[in-house]
């Protein structure tokens, strides 16, 4: 009996090996995801923050849209966005962002529907737009022909002049 017991033992000597070369790159490839979607979402909220803060800044009267708008980058930066080629909204409307932030300051009049007699009321919307690169999981992704390399953030504020 005991030489059963060994046949059977060296015919499976290989078998741990084998699978953990096919399970741990799909293991892996999880925990990389878990990683990539971690810094997406701390990005994102960056990127929502700072448009807040631009827009709280832009509608105090002693300050101009572009302090509000270096104030955004200056928030994206601290949180450890890429600020290196900052774009206006003028630069990157409808096209790539390319890896940097576009910061637009929107200043409006709107109507207020419904009162008597009708009033108006200025308002001024911030909109930051991020082309989040994936550090992980993108690479491996395009070579096996998927498109997960970019994600495009947006942070929009709109806030009104009291």
């Amino acid at each position: 009996m005991a030489t059963l017991t060994m046949v059977s033992r060296r015919k499976e000597r290989g078998q741990a090996v084998i699978e953990i070369a096919l399970t741990l790159p799909l293991l892996l490839l999880v925990v990389f995801g878990i990683f990539d979607f971690g810094f997406m979402f701390q990005r994102y909220e960056v990127v929502t923050n700072a448009a807040r803060e631009g827009a709280r800044l832009a509608v105090l009267p002693q300050y101009t849209p572009t302090e509000a708008r270096n104030r955004v980058l200056d928030y994206l930066r601290v949180g450890g966005v890429n600020t290196s080629n900052p774009r206006t909204a003028a630069k990157c409307a409808g096209g790539t962002v390319n890896g940097s932030v576009c910061v637009d300051v929107v200043t409006s009049t709107v109507t207020v529907a419904g009162s008597s007699p009708a009033r108006t009321v200025d308002q001024v919307m911030v909109v930051v737009t991020y082309d989040h690169q994936h550090a992980f999981v993108g690479p491996i992704m395009n070579l096996f022909g998927g498109n997960l390399g970019t994600v495009r953030l947006y942070g929009v504020s709109m806030m009104r002049r009291e």
